[in-house]
């Protein structure tokens, strides 16, 4: 729910989320070390002189009053608008702030800075996020990259190659749309999307029948030429009569003449 409340913030706030990148003042030689800080999912480094975090696969610095971010450990750095911070880097408490800034005196070290008093109203209206405590488990510490080691010194990428570098060596999708912005592909922050149109609905309209296919009636064979002509069986019913008006004609050829019959015809 804070992701999409911050990504509207972006689309629909007049200034830009990231001015163009800047110069802050620092310089670190080699990667840093980061620790993990207890119970949020941000680093922060000991040893660097500075409020140094990494967040979300992105370093992020506070300096004079103003957050910047990074790809690589050591720069270039975007400036990022106060009310796009991601809600876990403000509410990292007050100790892991190695140079905190003179308002910062009398804050309790284990509570989150109070960024309301000290940015007013109008940014607390807008990122009313800021202090609330996130739904369900927070999310895992994204992985270091610590493929970054190998650059350090004269061998650190310029601007022009870290991208590419960071697409063969770094795979972790960020989560928050500020950061996202900084990735090798940003979305487009600076555009209001339209509506998407609806297709008309359709009125419904039962399905018709299936239609079952015709068997052709099967032809009789025609006879092939010069070929006898296919007898046609006769019923049994109608062989009967006919066998016995044979079989009478024969019993009356061979019956013997009676004596009557032999007188008259004896001279």
């Amino acid at each position: 729910m804070r992701y999409g409340f911050l990504a509207c913030l972006m689309l629909l706030g007049a200034s830009p989320a990231m001015s163009a990148q800047v110069s802050i003042g620092i310089s670190i030689g080699l990667f840093p070390q980061l620790t993990a800080i207890p119970g949020y999912p941000v680093y922060y480094a000991p040893a660097v002189d500075s409020n140094y975090f990494f967040y979300d696969g992105s370093y992020w610095v506070f300096q004079d009053d103003n957050w910047y971010t990074a790809t690589w450990y050591n720069g270039p750095w975007d400036r990022v608008d106060p009310v796009y911070v991601p809600v876990y880097l403000l509410q990292v408490p007050v100790r892991y702030y190695r140079r905190p800034p003179a308002y910062f005196r009398g804050w309790q070290a284990d509570a989150q800075p109070r960024w309301a008093d000290h940015w007013g109203r109008d940014w607390a209206q807008r990122r009313s996020d800021w202090n609330r405590p996130a739904p369900g488990p927070r999310p895992a510490p994204a992985p270091l990259p610590t493929y970054q080691r190998q650059y350090s010194g004269t061998h650190y990428p310029p601007a022009t190659q870290q991208r590419s570098l960071q697409d063969r060596n770094y795979r972790y999708q960020p989560r928050e749309p500020v950061v996202s912005a900084s990735a090798p592909h940003p979305p487009v922050l600076s555009r209001k999307p339209g509506p998407v149109p609806r297709p008309a609905a359709q009125p419904h309209q039962p399905a018709a029948p299936a239609e079952r296919p015709q068997v052709p009636a099967k032809q009789p064979d025609k006879a092939k030429p010069g070929s006898a002509a296919p007898q046609q069986k006769v019923p049994s019913e109608q062989r009967a009569p006919a066998r016995d008006e044979a079989r009478d004609r024969n019993d009356k050829a061979t019956e013997k003449p009676r004596e009557g019959d032999r007188r008259d015809q004896d001279p």
